[in-house]
């Protein structure tokens, strides 16, 4: 079997698979997009006093601004991620996620921990999916700007937010000189990189998303690191955070990459 024969098989079986979770797979898309903002408002219930004291420590702000933060963020989190679900002002919810990341990564110093802020990016290319998920074709971003096709901003909405996606794998690239990393790194950019061009798209994205959930199963099993360790916060974190992007990417299989892509180019040739 030649590899035209293997891609094209590929392909066919991710027709299939679409067509059997049409009707599923963008519920679902959303549902891991906003898990790691759900976790975290829970957590910030549950952990309100530790969060408190650290911005207040942290930023020497005062009791009461700590206070202010850690509630902004916990209903900011918990009520956008009702309003994702429930499907009901979207757009809104959306900006107010952002608004909750950019306030998380001054807050905690993300900004200068590069591992972390690209996951972050990453995170806002899933809510940029979603916000573009959320338009109708016809609306522009901004009042009095026409939509054109591929010119429309939900067109580079869709862009932005796969380029921003990848992000995500960069932080997962290994520097090891074992066949299994140098393989990974090797499947792992190419993969990436047909995501961020719109090249054969829903294959390389549902393709990466297999992957990646078998990463995050093997290296982010909190369950299995007892609650009252350190670890046990950080593994659960990551987790979600991981199963985000898992959700953005999901977006992209059940919708596409949008008319800036390869894929819409080949279309016209």
């Amino acid at each position: 079997m030649g590899q035209n024969d293997i891609m094209s098989t590929a392909e066919d079986v991710t027709d299939q698979f679409l067509r059997v979770t049409k009707q599923y797979l963008p519920h679902l898309a959303r549902l891991c997009l906003i898990s790691t903002f759900l976790e975290d408002g829970i957590r910030m219930w549950f952990q309100w006093n530790e969060q408190r004291d650290y911005i207040e420590a942290t930023w020497s702000c005062g009791y009461f601004l700590a206070t202010c933060f850690v509630l902004l963020n916990l209903m900011g989190q918990l009520g956008g991620c009702v309003l994702i679900l429930s499907r009901n002002f979207v757009q809104y919810a959306c900006f107010g996620l952002f608004g909750i990341l950019a306030l998380q990564t001054i807050a905690y110093s993300i900004l200068w921990d590069v591992k972390f802020l690209m996951r972050n990016l990453a995170l806002g290319g899933g809510l940029l999916l979603l916000l573009a998920e959320s338009r109708s074709e016809g609306k522009s971003m901004f009042a009095g700007v026409p939509s054109m096709g591929e010119s429309s901003p939900k067109q580079y909405m869709q862009l932005g937010g796969r380029v921003l996606l990848v992000l995500m794998f960069m932080t997962l690239l290994h520097f090891d000189a074992s066949f299994f990393f140098i393989l990974q790194n090797i499947v792992g950019t190419a993969l990436i990189i047909l995501v961020a061009v719109g090249f054969k798209t829903k294959l390389a994205a549902l393709t990466l998303v297999v992957w990646l959930f078998a990463i995050n199963v093997y290296f982010n099993a909190f369950w299995t690191v007892p609650a009252y360790k350190p670890m046990h916060d950080f593994l659960k974190y990551d987790f979600f955070q991981t199963m985000s992007v898992i959700g953005g990417l999901l977006l992209v299989v059940a919708l596409g990459p949008g008319g800036v892509s390869m894929d819409e180019k080949k279309k016209e040739w």
